[in-house]
């Protein structure tokens, strides 16, 4: 498998992971210093990645992510995805519908493996201000 090849996947396994509501399993797409764009301009690492995901996952989200780029230099690449998400709001149970442009940060980890550095899913929100 192709190192673009290996990056989606642990993008799709990631998505997987959180619609199944695998907390764990979304946290070990990330290095441990990770920054995650919670929120436009509210970066969050540490316990923040935690809390973010556990907000997320109770929304029971779905993605899609039709395409994928993945630009590499040696042990650092960028991937980037236009996304499409439905989710159920954990209060009201009201429908949810978003979408944005993904733009995550991986490095090789010594074990060949990919891990998010940087993700911010609302990439696209620079385009719209």
């Amino acid at each position: 498998m192709s190192n673009s090849e290996q990056i989606i996947s642990a993008v799709n396994t990631m998505a997987l992971a959180m619609a199944e509501g695998r907390l764990d399993d979304v946290l070990s797409a990330y290095e441990p210093h990770a920054t995650l764009v919670a929120q436009p301009g509210m970066p969050v690492s540490g316990a923040g990645l935690r809390e973010a995901f556990q907000g997320y996952i109770a929304m029971q989200p779905k993605f899609a992510m039709p395409q994928h780029e993945v630009i590499e230099a040696g042990d650092i690449a960028l991937h980037i995805a236009p996304w499409t998400m439905t989710a159920t709001d954990p209060v009201s149970g009201n429908p949810i519908a978003q979408s944005g442009l993904s733009l995550a940060v991986f490095r090789r980890q010594p074990d060949g493996h990919w891990l998010m550095v940087i993700d911010n899913p609302y990439g696209s929100v620079l385009l719209n201000s």
